[in-house]
């Protein structure tokens, strides 16, 4: 496990690599964010935000999507996969916002997880970005991967226990801001199959890059010559 010092010195080069790091979904409205953080599930941003236009302009308001059919939303959504599930929710969502909570993306985590198709991970992000509530923690599989690497956790892959135990060593003003480092960091660097810890602004202080349980430079270039 790494300690507080190395913990913080973390977040700051990330924040200093990545300083402009924000959720990569577009929207101009707050349930317009709830709604795409819903159609990322199992699916790119990018796709997300090449699907989100005409679906907004289709639906311009919340009222809209409330009385949407959804068979119709499905047509919208159809190519972000889970298309059945995702326009429901959707769907229902919009009706629960405007019967429950005068059409307002509720601020807490209990109030979030009620909604249709919210887990943890979307109220977190929902939280820090709309609502820049300290100590949210986005775990998804960058998070899980790079965390692990980092030593940050200790062999934990369950999103809720590496949520609770990096919510216990990240700084709270900056854990949201850690998470969306971390995800551009996952997709430029620190990649599933091959990370790059050539580039990598936090090698000295990886856990696995001094274990070895990643491929060193060296040791990634002999293979290659091998093959």
């Amino acid at each position: 496990m790494r300690t507080q010092e190395q913990v913080n010195e973390i977040v700051r080069r990330l924040l200093a690599e990545y300083p402009e790091a924000l959720c990569s979904l577009e929207y101009g409205k707050d349930y317009e964010l709830l709604f795409s953080v819903r159609l990322s599930a199992q699916c790119t941003d990018e796709r997300v935000n090449m699907v989100t236009p005409a679906l907004f302009a289709r639906y311009p308001t919340l009222e809209a999507f409330a009385e949407a059919d959804v068979a119709e939303v499905e047509e919208y959504v159809h190519s972000c996969g889970f298309y059945h599930a995702k326009a429901r929710d959707i769907v229902n969502c919009a009706i629960v916002l405007l019967e429950k909570h005068n059409g307002k993306v509720p601020d807490t985590m209990e109030e979030l997880v009620k909604l249709p198709g919210v887990g943890r991970k979307t109220a977190n992000l929902l939280l820090g970005d709309l609502y820049r509530v300290p100590g949210s923690v986005v775990v998804d599989t960058h998070c899980i991967r790079i965390s692990n690497r980092l030593g940050l956790v200790d062999n934990l892959k369950e999103p809720e226990k590496i949520e609770t135990a990096l919510r216990k060593i990240l700084p709270p003003e900056s854990s949201s801001d850690f998470c969306h480092c971390i995800v551009l960091h996952g997709r430029a660097v620190c990649d599933a199959r091959s990370p790059q810890c050539e580039k990598c602004c936090l090698r000295d202080l990886c856990q696995a890059y001094e274990k070895g349980t990643v491929l060193k430079p060296a040791a990634r270039s002999q293979r290659t010559r091998k093959a």
